[in-house]
């Protein structure tokens, strides 16, 4: 399974995780793959992705939430977090984290990859969004 795939699966549980914040990483994953809540042969990803990769992004997203949603937040300016559509807040957070927290993805990468998982699954106007935002957080950092 690719990297890229890999990613998606994990978009998927960032956002569904915005939703199921008392739900621990680890069962939120098993649910995901084993118990088939959110079915991944039906949304085109198959069930053989990289676990390690997956849980410790969402593990990495979740223990980092609040820096990562500050990031955000610092660089959307005029919208509130609330207010950001749940993909394009799922798409960035997981990007924000892989921009500042994992080694193995470099800047432009994660950037790229969060524009692409905006133009699948957000609206026309996203993927602008989501590559200025992170674009200015990449800046910010020196990256």
């Amino acid at each position: 399974m690719s990297r890229k795939t890999d990613r998606k699966h994990a978009f998927n549980l960032v956002f569904q995780m915005q939703f199921r914040q008392d739900v621990p990483t680890g069962e939120l994953i098993e649910r995901y793959f084993e118990r088939e809540i959110f079915r991944v042969e039906e949304i085109g990803l198959g069930a053989g992705a990289d676990r390690d990769y997956i849980n410790e992004t969402l593990t990495g997203v979740r223990e980092r939430a609040e820096e990562i949603d500050g990031e955000i937040a610092m660089f959307a300016r005029g919208w509130e977090l609330e207010r950001l559509v749940k993909t394009d807040l799922a798409i960035l957070r997981l990007a924000v984290y892989e921009l500042l927290h994992s080694d193995g993805v470099p800047p432009k990468v994660a950037i790229n990859e969060a524009v692409e998982l905006s133009k699948l699954y957000s609206g026309d106007e996203s993927p602008a969004f989501v590559n200025g935002l992170l674009g200015q957080i990449a800046k910010a950092h020196g990256i």
